[in-house]
């Protein structure tokens, strides 16, 4: 089994990310072989919480230039992680 930390690399916080924390939804950045199962647990065991359901999706890279080459940034995999009614995570709420 894969260490929880290196399964969850860091939250997302952007705009989109925050609006959804009030439907208790929350977004992460994970490794890109974890499964749902794998971040489930992860979520669980970091946090100590209850988790409904895990939405992933891979994010390609974008063509960048580098002195006139073009190139691609690595793709990554971002998870939405729905938690039980009345859990939440600390980190998001600014506690």
């Amino acid at each position: 089994m894969k260490d929880p930390y290196s399964i969850i690399k860091r939250p997302l916080v952007t705009e989109k990310s925050m609006n959804l924390t009030s439907a208790g939804k929350y977004v992460f950045e994970v490794d890109k072989d974890a499964n749902k199962i794998e971040i489930t647990d992860a979520i669980e065991k970091v946090f100590k919480v209850k988790v409904a359901k895990v939405n992933t999706l891979t994010v390609k890279g974008k063509l960048k230039r580098t002195r006139g080459a073009p190139g691609y940034t690595a793709d990554w995999k971002k998870a939405y992680v729905t938690l039980e009614p009345g859990q939440r995570i600390e980190i998001f709420e600014g506690a």
